[in-house]
């Protein structure tokens, strides 16, 4: 099969696009042949050595899978080959009390197709059956490769953690991010009124169209101060971050009394400066949210069926073009999911 592979963490440079062996499905596993896969910012982590990581070598990313059932591993009942499917991307054991109770983020098994496990930018990859949920036939391929990551990660911050309301105030730090864009979409559906932040004009004309009730140019203007002046110095209920370093202290003094701040990464920086006046004077919650459960992405997979939610597509490139969606991503150009196509 082609397939984009490295055998060594660094830059872009160090991807590859060639041949690889062919996957097979072992027990309890099918083969997919891909269509599309979306490229996530954990792409690049992985891929420049992530601290703790021992990913499979020669290591193959990609997150987001969708595509049609290629073959059966022994076990596999109530799937056909042919079948068009998205993969659920996250992997737990099924068996733990985590598991057992839902919880399968928490599973000590925890991990994400393509993390460790070699994942989509093939034309076939091998997944746990359990993970082919069905497939949103209202979507294209490209469409629905944009879905999986951001959507249980986003949807599982301000739903499940942050209890997001309807009539509340929730700001969301990058609008132009998977997470960003799903964000807005997530927070609309509930009713809530957005406030997003973007880098430049264009950037911030898109975060209106995406459905934002206002936006902030994180460039050129103090986010937490323009939060005040739009909210009659209330402040916003919830803010979703996924940025770290001053941009997370910012969020910080966005918070309204009571407020809520979700957090699922730290891209520019994880060492931050809190002031425990505002955390206890404000009555303030900071949560952290670890990726989503499978509950949570067939969940938000009813909306995207009903049209509600729509993923974000910033562009399609040819698997071959891997090396170079990296770097558009590394020099922040994109405005949603850059997806790959087999």
């Amino acid at each position: 099969m082609r397939a984009v592979w490295f055998n060594r963490f660094g830059g872009p440079e160090v991807l590859q696009y060639g041949e690889r062996p062919d996957p097979v499905a072992g027990p309890g596993e099918v083969v997919v042949r891909v269509r599309a896969c979306a490229i996530n910012h954990l792409d690049l982590w992985v891929r420049g050595g992530l601290p703790g990581l021992e990913p499979e070598m020669p290591h193959i990313l990609g997150n987001d899978v969708v595509g049609t059932i290629e073959s059966l591993g022994a076990g596999v009942t109530g799937l056909a080959v042919g079948e068009r499917t998205l993969v659920l991307p996250t992997l737990s054991c099924g068996a733990c009390p985590a598991c057992a109770a839902g919880d399968d983020h928490l599973c000590r098994a925890y991990d994400v197709l393509g993390r460790r496990r070699n994942g989509g930018y093939a034309e076939l990859v091998s997944v746990p059956a359990a993970n082919c949920l069905p497939y949103p036939a209202n979507l294209s391929w490209e469409q629905a490769a944009a879905v999986p990551l951001v959507t249980v990660t986003a949807w599982h911050m301000l739903v499940t953690r942050a209890h997001v309301r309807a009539g509340e105030d929730v700001l969301v730090i990058g609008a132009g991010s998977g997470v960003g864009s799903a964000a807005i979409a997530i927070a609309r559906l509930h009713g809530a009124r957005v406030i997003a932040t973007a880098g430049g004009e264009a950037k911030c004309a898109r975060a209106r169209a995406l459905g934002a009730h206002d936006v902030i140019d994180h460039t050129r203007e103090d986010v937490a101060a323009r939060v005040r002046e739009l909210t009659g110095r209330k402040g916003v209920e919830v803010v979703v971050e996924h940025v770290g370093g001053p941009v997370f202290e910012a969020a910080v003094r966005s918070l309204a009394r009571d407020g809520r701040l979700v957090t699922c990464g730290a891209t520019i920086g994880a060492k931050v400066t809190l002031d425990i006046n505002l955390l206890f004077g404000r009555h303030l919650t900071l949560l952290g949210s670890w990726m989503g459960r499978r509950d949570d992405l067939t969940a938000a997979l009813v909306h995207v069926a009903s049209g509600a939610l729509k993923p974000i597509v910033d562009s399609v490139m040819p698997l071959s073009e891997a090396r170079h969606a990296h770097e558009r991503i590394e020099r922040r150009e994109h405005f949603g999911k850059i997806v790959l196509t087999m």
